[in-house]
């Protein structure tokens, strides 16, 4: 085979479920209070022992490919009850999946969390779902077979009531409808079944901002007809109205009502609060808008978006629905909607606005108009939130009119309202009229300020804070910015959430910028022309004034600066701005996009002092190199000054006891770390790229309750402090690309909460230390581009939970301890690019293991025979192994492996032959292996075999291969094939994309019957440059570039007679047309009569392409002759039956023009052929 050769062969197979399993995984709950908040998405309850190794790992990896992070109690010490932490978990998540097998049964605590979930299910609305892994439901119904034998046992000697409640929660959980695994003949499957279920049910918004959203079935039925989606354009529309009527919620309610009908969704949210103008690097502000498009779009966290045209190169194949939401500029669409040519055939772009320019300007004809509701409409929406039902209660039904008709139609007033109101009694109801007739003119402002007007002081102060400062944070955040400063934080965060100023979702602060406005214009009015007097400042220009001019009080209590803002461009800070701003507890100047390479703030007379009372202090691009001596950081929560001109803090040691986070990553010039003796409480140390540290201060031993260490990029750092070992709570140390750093203290091993050590990049470490073997909590371990590394202590195999294990590019890595097969928990690990590892250990034992790369292992010459036992191993990466031989015979008993890489395994000649056993294989790549001779012939055996690569494999002999892709109806594209292939995608009735392809193989066979979306370019691709045996590809005529053309079932072609003797290619293109006769099978040949007393058959159709003849086809055939006469006769017969044509048959010959007419009576064929006047030797 030519050296060029290159074979991806894929076939698609779509198999029907079976009808006796249940068609969707129905969650069941019953309606959700208006208030309830949810902490975690997804709670799972399970029996370690039957799902832990399988499909929990497997349903986990789906929920994160997803974006869900469910909430699982792994780490949780297990005691004789459930406690106060797994008990908030369970109350606090929107749904609860139980993993219902054979001994859940057999434990106390899986029960006694399973009347917890059904109790929430009944009492907080949560959804309950089911999985029933092997075991019957029935069993466990009824609490009987091998499921109740186990249950039995776990009941001896406890109590009646507790037997009875756990019984009760059995046979209710067993009644909701769920998935059985028995019922499915692939578990990965039922995976994806049930995560999507879960996702539909999580972007499913409650009840709360959708089924009592009044009038929204009006909205979506308009919008939908607007979007008109069995139109495969790409269309987008925008919804437009003021703020506060609705439109994100309808634009929500539409996503969640389409998004299954596409491959791709997202929404974008609050991108005028992502994208602020003015903006100082408008570039990188689009490139994040593009980077959170994609991330949400494609699910990938991590999305590196290095120009504007990634999104366009990403989705323009991908039939995607988008909704952006909040756009106020143009610069924003062109970030992640530029053009609809950026997207797939048949999608769908949302665009969300109260700008109707705005949309006109980016060329958007279809805009919907969101309208204020009706008067009745608005009693209803009133009346959710006032009394939790759709109209008033008996007795309110006029004094709920007169408040709907002075609270106005806008709904967020309406919800504002209604949530004040409620639980108040009549007379309460009526003492209120008179202050809202004097209130209330018809403003949102007046509604949402009544609202407020009625909270205490303490929640006054609460929502300001809030609207002004905080509106971003997480909860747990805000408690500790606030500890001390309100009485209860939490139960003052839920008054607001209860009168809707605010929404409390998964832990996170919620508020509609109307509200936030409203606090604004709150703090605007406290001083309208001294802003130095206001209790916070968030507006450029007023922070600019206070700053230079030196007006500050001591009323101030925070400043929020995003410096994109800032128009000057440079603002000269007063040496003394700060020192009448006593109470001064919040400070933020802050660059929202990375924006790293402009200097905006400067202090050219230095700083003489800030407040004592500062908690949080965030001043990136601080630029002095020490902050004011008379400094006291006591009551300092958070401290984030990152990308600084700072040597050291500060002077001296000063308490840090309430510390929780530091972050002075990008301190270039950062020597000195202060004192950690009193920081008892920090959690989290980032000093990324601080590359002039040389050092950590002994004193970090004291902060034991450090969570997480980063020091990525510290490349003078030469040691660790050996009293880094007691930092027993450490999770996470990231000591990538400190490449000065020669070897770890002994005593990391005592850091035994440690669950990843990455030391990638540290090329001048030479061991690691044995202790290492006494943190049998480390899940990850990353040792990547460690060059110096000559081989890891055999103590490596002690850590009994490493989960993945990374030695990429170790190039002095001679030999792997034998130890590991000790990993039982190993699920990835990676070799890749030790070029000096001669051989690997046994890895038999190690079952768990998934994904093994060896890529560039160069000196590899075989793998062991007991990899055959590493039964879960999905994906092997050999590729570049140059010296390795062969594979062990007993590579194809691995029954998961999916995907093997061998790519440029020069020294492979064969494959083991039983290849058929891999009946899971899904992948096979062996490209550049220049030394394989054949393939054994049992590949085609392996029956998923999706993708085979033999690319450049010069020395392969021969290969048949032909791909099936006929009635995947929904097909849109296919890859790249090969000239070797033979294409049978008949009946592909989406298919439209063009074909990257020449098909110049005169061997092969073509079948695009019926594929009448195929593009004009592929269609004359294959009719006038390709060389195939024949095809068939749809058409309604016979192309012009036939230029000599007959109608009938015959053609007498005359020839200059200075082609007679020679061999000469003809190519023929026929159209069937309807006649008296019905032919359900292809029976079509070619003759020729060569003498006046006989017939030569030219062709004979290919048996690839057997079925039915078609009309509205044209069949496309190549076929050569010896010429003896300057005159012959082609004739088309189908089913020995003599064929009539429509319209007219052609004959081309090259550099010739001469047309034939024959009429015939019966109209069946229409028919070309094409002389290509070419020799064959």
């Amino acid at each position: 085979m030519d050296s060029s050769c290159f074979l991806v062969y894929r076939i698609f197979r779509f198999r029907k479920r079976n009808k006796n399993i249940p068609s969707s995984l129905p969650p069941s709950s019953p309606p959700s209070s208006l208030s309830q908040n949810w902490l975690h998405p997804v709670f799972l309850s399970f029996r370690g022992e039957d799902v832990r190794k399988g499909f929990l790992s497997h349903i986990q990896k789906e929920f994160q490919r997803m974006g869900i992070t469910p909430f699982i109690d792994n780490e949780m010490k297990r005691g004789g009850s459930i406690g106060p932490e797994l008990l908030q978990a369970i109350r606090g998540s929107k749904i609860a999946i139980i993993l219902l097998s054979r001994n859940y049964g057999s434990s106390k605590w899986c029960l006694d969390e399973l009347v917890e979930i059904m109790k929430c299910r009944e009492e907080l609305g949560q959804t309950v779902m089911t999985v029933f892994y092997d075991v019957d439901p029935s069993d466990v119904r009824k609490q009987k077979g091998d499921f109740g034998k186990v249950f039995r046992k776990t009941c001896v000697g406890r109590p009646e009531e507790v037997k009875q409640k756990w019984k009760q929660a059995l046979t209710s959980a067993a009644n909701i409808l769920g998935e059985d695994s028995r019922n499915w003949e692939n578990e990965a499957d039922m995976i994806i079944k049930i995560a999507k279920d879960v996702s539909d049910v999580l972007s499913f918004t409650p009840s709360k901002d959708f089924d009592e959203f009044v009038g929204i079935e009006a909205h979506t039925t308009e919008i939908t007809s607007l979007l008109q989606l069995d139109l495969e354009e790409v269309r987008m529309i925008g919804i437009w109205g003021p703020a506060g009527i609705g439109k994100t919620t309808i634009s929500r309610v539409l996503y969640n009502k389409l998004f299954h009908q596409f491959q791709l969704g997202a929404i974008i949210d609050n991108i005028k609060v992502r994208y602020p103008r003015p903006c100082h690097d408008e570039y990188s502000a689009k490139l994040q808008l593009q980077k959170e498009l994609l991330s949400q779009m494609i699910n990938q966290k991590d999305m590196v978006v290095p120009h504007l045209g990634v999104a366009q190169e990403r989705l323009k194949d991908r039939k995607v629905l988008l909704v952006l939401d909040d756009v106020d500029a143009l610069v924003q669409l062109d970030a992640m909607a530029k053009d609809v040519r950026w997207f797939g055939l048949g999608s769908r772009i949302i665009v969300v606005t109260q700008d109707l320019k705005l949309l006109k300007a980016h060329g958007i004809k279809y805009i919907y108009k969101v309208d204020f509701p009706t008067s009745d409409e608005a009693l209803e929406i009133f009346c959710m939130y006032a009394f939790g039902q759709k109209s008033p209660k008996v007795g309110f039904e006029q004094i709920a009119r007169t408040v709907t008709t002075l609270a106005g139609k806008l709904p967020l007033g309406l919800r504002v309202m209604g949530s004040y109101l409620r639980r108040m009694s009549k007379q309460e109801w009526a003492r209120s009229i008179p202050r809202l007739r004097t209130s209330l003119d018809d403003d949102i402002e007046s509604v949402l300020k009544f609202s407020y007007n009625s909270l205490a002081e303490e929640e006054k102060d609460l929502f300001l804070h809030i609207a002004c400062f905080f509106r971003r944070e997480r909860i747990e955040t805000l408690e500790v910015f606030l500890a001390n400063k309100f009485g209860d934080v939490k139960q003052g965060l839920q008054i607001l959430a209860d009168k809707s100023l605010l929404s409390l979702n998964f832990g996170n602060i919620e508020m509609h910028n109307l509200l936030v406005q409203l606090g604004l214009d709150i703090i605007r009015k406290q001083s309208i022309h001294k802003p130095g007097k206001r209790q916070f400042l968030v507006d450029a220009e007023d922070i600019c004034e206070v700053l230079t001019e030196d007006t500050g009080t001591r009323t101030l209590v925070g400043i929020d600066l995003e410096l994109s803002g800032v128009i000057e461009g440079v603002i000269n800070i007063s040496e003394r701005a700060f020192e009448r701003m006593c109470n001064l507890q919040f400070l933020r100047f802050h660059h929202p996009y990375g924006d790293r390479c402009h200097d905006i703030l400067y202090l050219p007379q230095g700083l003489s002092n800030i407040s004592r009372k500062l908690r949080l202090l965030h001043w990136e691009r601080y630029p002095l190199t020490c902050l004011p001596s008379k400094f006291n950081p006591e009551f300092l929560v958070k401290i984030n000054m990152r990308d600084s001109m700072l040597e050291k803090l500060w002077e001296g040691n000063e308490p840090i006891r309430n510390l929780k986070w530091m972050d002075l990553s990008f301190c270039v010039n950062l020597k000195e770390l202060p004192d950690f003796s009193t920081a008892t409480n920090l959690q989290e140390l980032r000093l990324v790229d601080c590359l002039s540290l040389v050092e950590l201060p002994s004193s970090i031993g004291n902060v034991t309750n450090l969570l997480e260490l980063d020091l990525i990029g510290c490349s003078s750092l030469v040691k660790l402090p050996s009293s880094i070992g007691n930092l027993t709570n450490l999770k996470k140390l990231y000591l990538n690309r400190c490449s000065s750093l020669v070897q770890l203290p002994s005593s990391i091993g005592n850091v035994t909460s440690l669950k990843e050590l990455n030391l990638s990049g540290c090329s001048s470490l030479l061991e690691i230390p044995s202790s290492i073997g006494n943190t049998t909590n480390l899940k990850k371990l990353y040792a990547d581009g460690c060059s110096s590394l000559v081989e890891l202590p055999s103590s490596v195999g002690n850590i009994a939970n490493l989960r993945e294990l990374q030695l990429m590019n170790c190039s002095s890595l001679i030999e792997f301890p034998s130890s590991i097969l000790k990993l039982t928990r190993l699920k990835d690990l990676n070799l890749s690019g030790c070029s000096s590892l001669v051989k690997l250990p046994s890895i038999g034992n190690v079952i768990n293991l998934q994904t093994l790369f060896l890529s560039g292992c160069s000196s590899l010459v075989e793998l062991p025979f007991s990899i055959e036992n590493a039964t879960n191993l999905q994906t092997l990466y050999l590729n570049g192994c140059s010296d390795l031989l062969e594979l062990p015979s007993s590579i194809w008993n691995i029954t998961n492996l999916q995907s093997l890489y061998l790519n440029g395994c020069s020294s492979l000649k064969e494959l083991p032959s039983l290849v058929g056993n891999a009946i899971n294989l899904q992948s096979l790549s062996l490209m550049n292996c220049s030394s394989m001779v054949e393939l054994p012939s049992s590949i085609w055996n392996a029956t998923n075999l999706s993708y085979l690569d033999v690319s450049s494999c010069s020395s392969l002999v021969g290969l048949n291969i032909k791909l099936e892709l006929n009635q995947c109806r929904k097909l849109v594209s296919h890859p790249v094939v090969p000239d070797s292939l033979i294409l049978d995608a008949g009946d592909c009735e989406s298919l439209v994309e063009r074909l990257d392809c020449s098909f110049q193989n005169p061997k092969i066979v073509l079948n695009f019957a019926n594929c009448f979306k195929l593009n004009q370019e592929a269609r004359d691709l294959i009719i006038q440059t390709s060389t195939c045996r024949n095809a068939i590809l749809p058409g309604g005529k016979v192309p012009a570039y036939f230029t000599y053309r007959a109608t009938g079932d015959s053609l007498t072609v005359k020839l200059n007679e200075r082609y007679l003797l020679k061999s000469l290619r003809f190519k023929a293109c026929l159209l069937l047309v309807e006649g008296q006769n019905k032919w359900p099978h292809w029976g079509m040949n070619i003759v020729t009569s060569r003498e006046p007393n006989g017939y030569i058959v030219l062709y004979t159709p290919s048996s690839h392409l057997q079925g039915p003849l078609l009309m509205e086809n044209l069949y496309t055939f190549e076929f050569e002759l010896v010429v003896t006469s300057s005159e012959f006769v082609v004739e088309f017969r189908v089913d020995r039956y003599k064929c009539a044509a429509r319209q007219r048959s052609s004959l081309v010959i090259a550099g010739e023009t001469e047309v034939r007419s024959v009429n015939l009576p019966k109209s069946v064929v229409d028919g070309g052929c094409m002389n290509q006047c070419e020799t064959l030797l």
